[in-house]
């Protein structure tokens, strides 16, 4: 594991996304919340917030880090004639006061959302892809702020309305 003991205390944030495609009657029934499994967002954005907390139990070598603050949300997208699939999105944020960054918590809380959307939803979906996973915006630290620049056809356009 690196040592960063002699590293500054800084403020650090993280914000990951990624998205789960699915089939448009898939979706229908997500957002009329006729899923038999239960609440899809709840369980899953419990599941990202729990995830987040137990990151270095799962990533070897990885700092266990004390979080001040976790976030996970979601938007619909519908898909279109321009080639967008029905997905959901999922936006994964971390903070935290230390001399390491949170963006594997954010990166992991977006994954086992994704997971667990994944597993609520196989059941009415077998063609289900999580996809697009990635770090959006780091900062704090020595290197700064970094801010995605490679488009993600997904992400381009901002949703309407995070929840």
């Amino acid at each position: 594991m690196v040592d960063v003991s002699e590293k500054a205390e800084t403020t650090r944030r993280a914000v990951a996304r990624g998205r789960v495609v699915m089939a448009p009657e898939t979706l229908a029934a997500l957002r009329s919340n006729q899923v038999k499994k239960g609440d899809v967002f709840a369980v899953a954005r419990v599941a990202g917030i729990m995830a987040a907390k137990q990151t270095s139990a799962l990533i070897p070598l990885c700092h266990p880090l004390m979080l001040d603050h976790i976030k996970v949300a979601f938007a619909y997208r519908q898909g279109d004639s321009a080639g967008s699939e029905p997905s959901i999105l999922i936006e994964g944020s971390a903070q935290s006061r230390g001399a390491t960054g949170v963006e594997m918590e954010a990166l992991t809380a977006v994954q086992v959302a994704a997971l667990t959307i994944y597993d609520m939803l196989k059941a009415i979906d077998k063609e289900l892809v999580i996809t697009d996973v990635h770090l959006a915006l780091k900062s704090g630290g020595r290197s700064g702020t970094f801010s995605r620049q490679r488009p993600i056809p997904a992400f381009e356009t901002e949703p309407n309305e995070w929840f």
